[in-house]
């Protein structure tokens, strides 16, 4: 990527991650259909009165702006794009997915069928729908668009008969692809800090 800076306008996004940097400052990982996963500085989002404070919400659609050119930009603005009710084990299903995104997508790699997905997922979740179909569904695409797809046909995951099966292979897949078990638990427990 070119050291030149870049100003990037009304980008549709999720926050997959913040966390604090300086005393009123945060570093956040945001996950946008045509530019990937970007860190940003949101600078004073800490602060009581911040116009970012109540805007940067995990699993809420955003419009962002940033400007930069080193590998973290400056968030210039965010905006809500509207409201996902999460609920209960809906937040862990989605915590599973923001932490698939930030281990193993690079930064900066646009995709916009995987960004489509996790929307999609999002919606589902946030319907109350069960989250075993929204979570194979956006597995099945995260490894084809990343290049460690199945090769086979996609499966019906509305279907409750084959849930076990492929749930335990998308598993087996997703920890051979990391080398190690993922650590959700382990990442919701950290985030609980905040």
């Amino acid at each position: 990527m070119s050291k030149r800076a870049q100003r990037v306008q009304d980008a549709a996004g999720y926050l997959l991650h913040a966390a604090p940097w300086r005393e009123t400052s945060l570093i956040v990982q945001v996950f946008t259909r045509d530019h990937g996963v970007v860190a940003l500085v949101a600078k004073g989002a800490k602060r009581p009165y911040s116009v970012l404070r109540p805007v940067l919400s995990a699993f809420q659609p955003l419009v962002l702006s940033w400007s930069g050119a080193g590998e973290v930009k400056t968030l210039t603005r965010a905006e809500s794009a509207g409201i996902r009710p999460l609920s209960g084990r809906s937040y862990m299903s989605a915590w599973y997915m923001n932490e698939l995104l930030l281990r193993l997508l690079p930064r900066e790699d646009p995709h916009d069928v995987l960004y489509d997905a996790y929307d999609a997922a999002l919606r589902q979740l946030a319907s109350q729908q069960p989250a075993a179909s929204a979570l194979r569904r956006f597995e099945w695409v995260l490894l084809n668009e990343t290049g460690y797809g199945l090769g086979d046909d996609p499966p019906d995951f509305d279907d409750p008969r084959q849930e076990p099966g492929l749930r335990a292979s998308l598993r087996d897949r997703l920890n051979e692809l990391l080398g190690r078990p993922l650590l959700t638990r382990k990442v919701l427990m950290e985030l609980q800090r905040y």
